[in-house]
């Protein structure tokens, strides 16, 4: 009797498994990158900004797989399709272990207004909203010779980062300041200890340079001076409220190092926000990627966090309210 023909694949099939193949790719880089706990390089960094949104593709590359019946393929993109949707739940535990009574309610407000062009807008929130102290990045000069004029009389304290464009930043503070030396960066991290509720606080911004290509290794070598400083400041046992425009979100590994090092929690988070996205405002899609954060250390407790649009920056805004507490 002889032998059946060997069957070949329908042309069908064979496209919709080179369309699988092509579409788990990426995913499966990236998700690996950050199940390995590593930025890699170009593109990668840029890539884990839209890490949630990579579980489509792999999904639909399941669909794909199983048409072509490649049950390999269809196995592998279902695994990283979940490994991808895991990876988007928020980082880190979802409350603090702060003790005592409150001493101080606060609200703390972190903005970007993109080489100052955003100043007039931020007076106008600031005067709105009432923040007791406002993060600043991409100051200039005008910029701050703006906002300490506009608000001389409701936030007299401030450290500041003398610079021209992106290079400026400023605090601004009802609370009494004493200057810290910025952290060494391209752009400005100043900071300084405020007195809150008979407390110590340690307040720094923080804006390293983005992770484009050819200055992935700064981005990472800038967000490592973050988590260096934030470790200090933990085994110091200082209260510390760290905000601005890191350039990275929770599925970067050098954003996780700054949290674990300095055992620090993103308001959002903490407040059932995550994943709130604030960057780009100015394009014809709606922001995806939340790069803005207000971190704080166990010593507070965080009521609520709302993301502002601020006309003229292509960030959106974090209002933080937070409780102080004694810690004993």
């Amino acid at each position: 009797m002889p032998e059946p023909a060997p069957t070949t694949p329908r042309p069908g099939r064979r496209l919709a498994a080179w369309a699988a193949g092509l579409l788990v790719a990426a995913p499966t880089v990236v998700t690996g990158c950050r199940l390995l706990d590593v930025d890699a390089l170009t593109p990668v960094p840029q890539a884990l900004s839209f890490l949630p949104w990579l579980a489509v593709p792999a999904a639909m590359a399941v669909l794909l797989a199983l048409s072509a019946r490649r049950r390999l393929l269809a196995a592998w993109s279902l695994l990283v399709a979940l490994t991808t949707a895991w990876f988007t739940l928020p980082y880190g535990p979802d409350v603090t272990t702060a003790r005592g009574p409150v001493v101080e309610r606060l609200r703390v407000l972190a903005s970007n207004v993109e080489f100052g062009e955003a100043t007039d807008a931020l007076v106008e929130m600031a005067r709105r909203e009432r923040p007791h102290l406002i993060y600043v990045s991409e100051c200039d000069r005008g910029c701050v010779r703006t906002l300490t004029s506009a608000l001389a009389g409701s936030h007299p304290h401030r450290a500041v980062v003398d610079g021209e464009g992106s290079t400026g930043s400023v605090i601004l503070s009802v609370y009494p300041l004493a200057a810290r030396p910025p952290i060494p960066a391209a752009m400005g991290m100043p900071g300084a200890v405020a007195r809150i509720g008979g407390r110590d606080v340690e307040v720094r911004l923080a804006h390293p340079l983005p992770p484009i290509p050819r200055q992935v290794d700064a981005w990472k070598r800038e967000l490592g001076r973050v988590a260096e400083y934030a470790g200090t400041v933990r085994r110091t046992g200082a209260p510390l409220i760290l905000a601005g425009d890191f350039n990275a979100s929770q599925d970067h590994a050098a954003l996780r190092a700054v949290l674990d090092a300095g055992r620090l929690h993103d308001a959002a988070r903490l407040a059932d926000a995550a994943r709130t996205p604030t960057w780009p405002r100015e394009l014809p899609l709606p922001p995806y990627v939340q790069i803005d954060h207000v971190l704080v250390s166990d010593d507070f407790r965080v009521r609520g966090v709302r993301f502002l649009d601020l006309p003229g920056s292509d960030h959106r805004a974090v209002l933080a309210e937070l409780d102080l507490h004694t810690g004993r």
